[in-house]
This record gives C-alpha cells, sequence and structure tokens, in this order.
C-alpha cells in the first residue's frame, strides 16, 4: 500500500467501525481454539482487521489514519474481545502504537509508513535490556519480553528503558526497525496464549534521539505536535485501552454463561431448568451489573480527557490521576465477575472443549497486566485526594 492521506478517502463512522468488529465476533468464536494452539492470531485475522480500519483508528491523518475519539478504539476492543481475547489484544496493542507514533518527530512516521502506511508495530515497555546515551541518540541491549502481536509488527516495535540524563533516570521509549531485533518464542502462558508475546533480542542497537520520547511526559512539548487527538496523555490511552479489552473479555463470558444456561436442567429438580434457579439467575445480574460499571467508568473517563483534548487543551492533573487510577480496577473487577458465573457451570466449565474455562483463563492473564495493578494505585490516588505530593517517580511526569 502507498502512501495516502485520509482526505483522499471516505472515514468511517463511529457506529460502523464499532458494528464491523460486532459482525467479527462469531468468526474470532470460532478461530479461537486454534488461535490458542498456535499461540499468535492467524494471518488471516489481522488482515480482516486491517480491512476494517482498526489500526487506522488513531493513526495521523498525515499518514491515512482517522484520528478518531479513543473511545472508538475501546468500544471496538470491547467487542472483540467478547468473540477472541487474544485476537483482541493483538489489535489493542498494535492499534495503540499508531497514537504513539503521533507523538513523536515526523521522520519517525515517514520512515514507518513512507512506503507501506499499514504497517504495525508492537511493543515491550518494561525496561528489561539496558540503554546507553551515546553521540546522537541510544544504545541499545538485551531482551525485551512480552512483546504482543510482534509476529504480524513489520513497522519493528517500541521498546522501553531507563537512562542517565541529566542526572537522574529517564524512562523512556525507543522505537526500533523490523531489522534490529530477533524474536524467540518463548510464550508459553496458562492464558492469553494466542497473543503470541513473544521475546525480543536487542544487540547493540544505535536508536536516534528523535524516534524516542519520555513516556511520562505529558505537556506543550511532547503532546499535541499533530492535532488535538495527541493531546490525550498516552498512558492514560494505552491504559484504557488494555481496560476495554478486559471488558470485551468479561462480555464474552456473559454471552457464553448465557448460551450454556438456557437448555441447561438443573441436577435439583425442584428447580428444574437452570434458567429457575435463583443463584444462577442472580450471580449472572450482578456479574453483569460490575461489567456495566467498569465498561461505563472507562467510556467516562475517555469522555472526559477528550473535552479537554478535543479543544486543544491539555488535561489537567487532577483529571489524569483519577483515570489513570480508577480505570486499573477493571482487571479485578471483570476477573471477579467472570469468575462469579464460571463457577456456576460446575464441572461442565473446565472441559477443555468449552470455550468458557478459555475465556475464564484469560481474563486472568489480562488482569495479571501492570496497566491492572489496582493493589498500588489506590494508594496513589488516595494520597492524591487526601492532599499528599506525588511520589518521585511518578507516572505524570511531575516532579516533587
Amino acid at each position: 500500500m502507498s502512501k495516502i492521506e485520509t482526505s483522499d478517502v471516505l472515514l468511517p463512522t463511529e457506529e460502523e467501525i464499532i458494528q464491523r468488529a460486532r459482525d467479527m465476533i462469531p468468526m474470532l468464536r470460532e478461530r479461537a481454539d486454534a488461535c490458542e494452539k498456535a499461540r499468535m492470531v492467524p494471518p488471516e485475522t489481522i488482515q480482516a482487521f486491517q480491512e476494517a480500519g482498526f489500526f487506522r483508528i488513531l493513526q495521523p491523518k498525515r499518514w491515512g489514519g482517522y484520528e478518531m475519539h479513543p473511545n472508538v478504539l475501546n468500544k471496538v476492543l470491547m467487542e472483540l474481545a467478547r468473540g477472541c481475547p487474544s485476537s483482541a489484544w493483538n489489535v489493542m496493542v498494535l492499534g495503540v502504537h499508531p497514537f504513539e507514533v503521533g507523538l513523536l518527530d515526523q521522520r519517525c512516521g515517514d520512515e514507518l509508513w513512507g512506503e507501506d502506511n499499514s504497517a504495525l508495530v508492537s511493543s515491550s515497555y518494561a525496561p528489561f535490556g539496558t540503554v546507553k546515551a551515546v553521540d546522537g541518540g541510544y544504545l541499545l541491549n538485551g531482551e525485551w519480553l512480552t512483546s504482543s502481536g510482534c509476529d504480524h509488527a513489520q513497522g519493528g516495535a517500541f521498546v522501553g528503558g531507563r537512562v542517565a540524563e541529566n542526572g537522574e533516570q529517564v524512562f523512556r521509549s525507543f522505537w526500533i526497525q523490523k531489522k534490529d531485533f530477533e524474536i524467540v518464542d518463548d510464550w508459553y502462558v496458562v492464558g492469553l496464549a494466542g497473543t503470541g508475546s513473544k521475546k525480543l533480542v536487542l544487540k547493540e542497537v544505535f536508536v536516534p534521539s528523535y524516534r524516542s520520547h519520555v513516556i511520562g511526559a505529558y505537556d506543550e512539548d511532547s503532546h499535541g505536535k499533530v492535532n488535538n487527538l495527541y493531546k490525550m496523555p498516552f498512558f492514560y490511552v494505552f491504559y484504557a485501552a488494555v481496560s476495554s479489552v478486559i471488558v470485551g473479555m468479561a462480555r464474552g463470558m456473559v454471552d457464553m454463561y448465557i448460551e450454556h444456561m438456557v437448555p441447561r436442567q438443573n441436577i435439583n429438580q425442584a428447580v428444574g431448568a437452570a434458567v429457575n434457579d435463583p443463584f444462577i439467575k442472580s450471580r449472572l445480574g450482578e456479574a453483569h451489573a460490575k461489567i456495566l460499571g467498569a465498561s461505563a467508568r472507562v467510556l467516562q473517563n475517555t469522555d472526559e480527557a477528550w473535552s479537554y483534548a478535543s479543544q486543544g487543551k491539555l488535561v489537567p492533573l487532577e483529571a489524569r490521576i483519577r483515570h489513570f487510577a480508577t480505570n486499573q480496577f477493571t482487571g479485578g473487577e471483570c476477573f471477579e465477575a467472570a469468575h462469579m458465573i464460571f463457577k456456576k457451570t460446575s464441572t461442565r466449565g473446565v472441559w477443555l472443549n468449552n470455550p468458557m474455562q478459555r475465556q475464564m483463563r484469560d481474563i486472568l492473564v489480562g488482569a495479571n497486566h501492570i496497566t491492572q495493578n489496582q493493589d498500588n494505585i489506590g494508594d496513589l490516588l488516595g494520597g492524591q485526594m487526601l492532599g499528599n505530593k506525588l511520589p518521585v517517580p511518578n507516572p505524570f511526569g511531575v516532579k516533587a
């Protein structure tokens, strides 16, 4: 695909692109078992996502993207994960990185998408490897784990690392090209196996300065260089997308639970049909309420942040902290909801030919992601509400 501007093509509406995701749920459910066994999303599924435009939602228009409201991606993820959590996870990771490219020097986008503006980028942000500042840029070495969708990322990857600058350790993200790393298949896991989150190995890779940014930075210099979409805080956009996938996984569990229970007969003859069992009904209602609450919070937080960014304003610190923190409770809440109804499937739910056990394992792993760290984040949010200074370092780029 040659370079094109979005002004030359017809942009889908929010409703159209979300419906495309909804229409894919049956196909994704059919492929979910094969996806898990292959430990990567099938190329034909990635191609279907490309054709649906999912990876263009947050891509800058300069390189053929749609520059849509971030909730469009969040809502797409909430639908796709109902069908196949691993496939949706790839859309989340590969679909967020076009936003990050919009924060970098435009030379990066030109280099990445100059010949093919559909090229995808994976990532591994945890600072596993080493970074050394050198003349004109940085030298990277080491192994970076869990790069979801890396098999499909012909555009390379973002990797994270800490580097000494001006007497302090700075957490940076670096865009590296496909030729700069080797993929090592070490992704043998209990859930989300289909994400293909393999290891990247780098040896003496030089990254010029313009291909890097400080991940936690949030000011006029670091955001909003392309248009107002990029006034949104990167950390927030990324964390909200992860939360949205997990909401979709939990919604998928509800779908399967209903399909499982409607024809089922209860061993208790006094109750008869399972749908008459008060506990089966009450667990479903409570689980559904938890999932709806988590979904509404993620979407509302994003809408509030967008109300500032869409006007060309930076999102205030108080709102950023609240959004960043409260979204991290999504994984725990959705896991509780899914586990609540999974237990009511009794022995039938544990058979490997029952998709509910795979959905449950995927939710378990999704909820373990660092973006869902509810244990630590409550302290940060509560401390801010009580007037405490933010800790150093913090994910907001704020100094004490």
